[in-house]
């Protein structure tokens, strides 16, 4: 039991190494961050999707700027598309492939910014908000792992997690990703210490 702990920590420690320690990552970071920055400061908001345990991180990124991250500060300009009366509604009249899409069709505005999470880069209902995103001038930044799939092209900013065997690492990354994202937009904005 012991040892299947430590395996299981030690690959989480090697994937998120190998993520820290490539450059390029930090300054894929920093830029969607100065993105999501300039959307707020401007008056505009954040989008954020995925499935599953991507809804869940799409979720509590929007959560944290609304409410409340480590410090007290104004609530920031956020949602996830993660209501289950409009996604069971959507879904039954258009298809589950099509329910991101259509509240971004509803709610985005130019200016605004769609942060898509897919581990695999490939899920359809993601791609076509992405598609549907760029069409209203709302740019997209992406959280992908693998080889970050279709996702990738349609991103204005994509961050791939390590190539893992497994969701879950590809989701730890992602959650890291989040955290910082939060604290650079709050430290831009000038909302902590």
């Amino acid at each position: 039991m012991f040892e299947d702990i430590q395996n299981e920590l030690k690959d989480a420690t090697r994937c998120l190494e190998e993520f820290s320690n490539n450059q390029d990552n930090l300054h894929l970071i920093q830029n969607a961050a100065q993105v999501f920055t300039q959307a707020i400061d401007s008056g505009h908001k954040i989008i954020s999707c995925g499935n599953g345990g991507s809804m869940s991180d799409a979720m509590h990124f929007a959560e944290e700027l609304t409410g409340r991250y480590r410090d007290s500060r104004k609530s920031l300009s956020a949602i996830a598309i993660s209501d289950p009366g409009f996604i069971s509604c959507a879904a039954n009249d258009f298809g589950y492939e099509h329910v991101f899409e259509r509240f971004i069709e509803g709610m985005g505005k130019s200016g605004d910014v769609l942060l898509a999470i897919s581990t695999s880069g490939n899920s359809e209902n993601i791609l076509l908000a992405a598609k549907k995103a760029k069409e209203l001038n709302i740019k997209v930044i992406a959280l992908t792992g693998k080889d970050g799939g279709k996702l990738a092209a349609l991103a204005d900013v994509e961050i791939r997690a390590p190539h893992s065997d497994y969701a879950d690492r590809v989701q730890e990354i992602h959650i890291k990703v989040i955290h910082i994202f939060i604290h650079l937009i709050e430290k831009s904005l000038g909302l902590n210490g």
